[in-house]
């Protein structure tokens, strides 16, 4: 079960999706859901606000008080929103950092971070340039300790799981992803555990890629079966296929396999899934 839920207060146009999904869980688990707003000043662009390096200062101490006024405007309507979506047990924090920072302190008491997919900046509304962190939702997952759900723009208060597609690689991120899925999967109608060329990895997927994994899955109470699938698409093209032929509510997977470089070069599963999935996606590292 999932105790607490942070689920990122920034004022944008995705965020009325992802805080319905956030409402929708804690309810579900009886959490207690926390709405997180940063200002987006880190303390040292607030050295450089205030002229504590000597540098010329880019902004007045007005202003500056004028994205804490913004933050706790945004979390008033948070709290509005909570309780119209009737979650039992919520609270908000305001934070004078930016926001992956602030996410990484607050996801440390927390069993799950909720976030949004990256948007391209023409359709952010924030309330300085200064409070956007491009790629938040895999610095949060790479940086942090807790798993992060990223939901899309248009989610629409689906069941989360209902279904549920895991991308079972073998590799440590995915087995994190899965241990932090389980409140979810245990949850779910019918969870598919989804290998995609496991010649390649034979010695982690041994004779029967799937079953050791389906096995523990088991005892732990989750509907699993297991799709083996030999092609030459790219994985998360696979995941996604598989994910909208199922009619899955959650993707789960584990956050940059590979190195973080070869990711960098190669685009990656997880970067594509966290720009294009159009179902809720559990990621960890």
């Amino acid at each position: 079960m999932y105790r607490t839920i942070v689920v990122h207060i920034d004022g944008g146009v995705a965020q009325d999706s992802r805080l319905r999904a956030a409402a929708l869980l804690a309810n579900d688990h009886g959490a207690h859901l926390v709405g997180m707003a940063a200002t987006g000043v880190s303390w040292l662009d607030y050295a450089v606000l205030t002229g504590s390096f000597g540098a010329p200062v880019p902004l007045p101490e007005s202003d500056f008080q004028g994205l804490r006024d913004a933050a706790q405007a945004r979390l008033d309507a948070f709290r509005k929103e909570a309780s119209r979506l009737r979650v039992e047990s919520f609270e908000a924090h305001a934070s004078d950092d930016d926001a992956a920072y602030a996410l990484l302190l607050e996801s440390r008491y927390a069993d799950l971070v909720v976030l949004s997919q990256d948007l391209p900046s023409s359709a952010v509304a924030v309330p300085s340039p200064l409070s956007r962190v491009a790629h938040l939702p895999e610095y949060v997952a790479l940086h942090g300790a807790r798993p992060v759900l990223v939901v899309p723009p248009d989610y629409d208060n689906a069941v989360i799981p209902g279904t549920a597609v895991i991308g079972w690689d073998g590799g440590m991120p995915a087995i994190r992803a899965i241990s932090a899925a389980l409140p979810l999967l245990q949850r779910a109608q019918n969870v598919q555990l989804a290998i995609i060329n496991p010649d390649q990895r034979s010695g982690l997927h041994g004779e029967q890629p799937g079953a050791d994994m389906a096995l523990y899955l088991a005892r732990h109470g989750v509907r699993v079966e297991v799709h083996v699938e030999r092609t030459k698409v790219v994985d998360s093209d696979v995941l996604m296929g598989l994910a909208r032929d199922c009619g899955a509510g959650l993707l789960v997977t584990g956050a940059f396999g590979h190195s973080r470089f070869r990711e960098w070069v190669l685009g990656g599963v997880t970067r594509a899934l966290l720009e294009s999935a159009s179902i809720p996606l559990l990621i960890a590292h």
